[in-house]
């Protein structure tokens, strides 16, 4: 199968060119975690008081795409390097971007309602589960074909949720709400193709 990534691609460059307008506005020391919490709040960070309380909902958006460090940044981009282009061959980049941007908004949501007031909260991670949560949606509606698919995964997600709930300054609520939106989202969208008489479903 080949294995597309125009759309993985372009948001991992609009991540990149996101990060770079952050370095410019709160200053270098944001490349290893420093910088004004105050300057990262006013790029865009997602601070769920300034959600709920002042309806500045765009920040449930660009917060997806912020980061707090150079570091932070390149796990998360190559996180989306590992999973995209598979999300992308399996369901195409219109239905994987409804994916990724639901999972993104519904990470965010998550954070503004759910999490601390002022835990203020930069990351694609939270779209970036959703793409796992997809994965696992592929395989339910891929039927038996599909258990192999979701076995191959059980431990790469047992592992992540571990690192999420024992790890300090990770938003807990913001994975999870991505995870369980990429998974619906995705199990609504995609449809299984069909495979030509004596083929089997690639994965």
């Amino acid at each position: 199968m080949r294995r597309p990534k125009n759309l993985t691609l372009l948001l991992i460059v609009a991540n990149v060119i996101a990060f770079a307008y952050e370095v410019a506005r709160v200053g270098p020391d944001l490349l290893v975690g420093g910088g004004s919490l105050q300057g990262l709040i006013d790029a865009g960070a997602l601070e769920p008081a300034l959600v709920t309380d002042n309806g500045e909902y765009w920040r449930v958006v660009t917060g997806g795409f912020l980061h707090g460090s150079a570091f932070h940044i390149a796990v998360n981009m190559y996180s989306l390097w590992a999973l995209g282009p598979f999300v992308e061959a399996m369901a195409g980049a219109r239905r994987m971007a409804a994916i990724y941007g639901a999972s993104l908004v519904g990470s965010g949501l998550a954070v503004a309602y759910l999490a601390g007031p002022h835990d203020v909260t930069v990351g694609a991670s939270g779209a970036i589960f959703g793409l796992f949560g997809a994965i696992f949606a592929f395989g339910l509606r891929l039927g038996p074909t599909g258990m192999a698919l979701i076995r191959a995964n059980l431990g790469i997600l047992a592992l992540n949720l571990f690192i999420t709930f024992t790890s300090p300054g990770i938003s807990r609520w913001g994975h999870v709400g991505g995870l369980v939106v990429g998974f619906v989202v995705a199990l609504v969208v995609f449809t299984p193709p069909r495979p030509r008489a004596g083929e089997a479903i690639p994965l």
